[in-house]
C-alpha cells in the first residue's frame, strides 16, 4: 500500500496534514494553516522537498529522543516527525518520508 497525505481540520479550526506510510503509521505532521489552500501548498512543498536529503534537520530532544523536521528551500519547517527512541529509527523515518511523499495521494478526512 502506498503512502498518503491526510488533510483535516483540527479542533482549533485550522487545516493540517499528516503523511502516513503504507502501513498507516504517521511519519510527518504539519503546522496549522488558516485555509485549505495553504494546507494544500504545504503538501506540495513536502512532495517537492522530501526528495532532498539535506532538507531534513535531525534533532535530539532534551529528553534524549530523536526527531526530524523537513525544511523548505527558505529554511522554514514544513513538517515534523514523531519522537524516536534511536538514531536508526529516526533515520528510517526520514527514508520513509523520502520514499512515500513524492507520489502520495491526498485525501480529506475527519480529525
Amino acid at each position: 500500500m502506498a503512502g498518503k497525505f491526510e488533510m483535516y481540520m483540527d479542533r482549533a479550526g485550522e487545516f493540517r496534514f499528516r503523511l502516513k506510510s503504507g502501513n498507516g503509521q504517521i511519519i510527518l505532521g504539519s503546522e496549522g494553516y488558516k485555509d485549505k489552500g495553504g494546507c494544500k501548498n504545504g503538501i506540495e512543498s513536502v512532495k517537492k522537498n522530501a526528495v532532498v536529503e539535506e532538507r531534513f534537520k535531525k534533532i535530539e530532544t532534551k529528553s534524549g529522543k530523536y526527531a526530524f523536521s523537513l525544511l523548505a528551500a527558505n529554511h522554514l519547517v514544513i513538517g515534523t516527525s514523531q519522537q524516536y527512541e534511536t538514531v536508526a529509527s529516526r533515520d528510517k523515518g526520514i527514508q520513509s518520508v523520502m520514499a512515500n511523499a513524492p507520489e502520495a495521494a491526498v485525501v480529506e478526512v475527519d480529525a
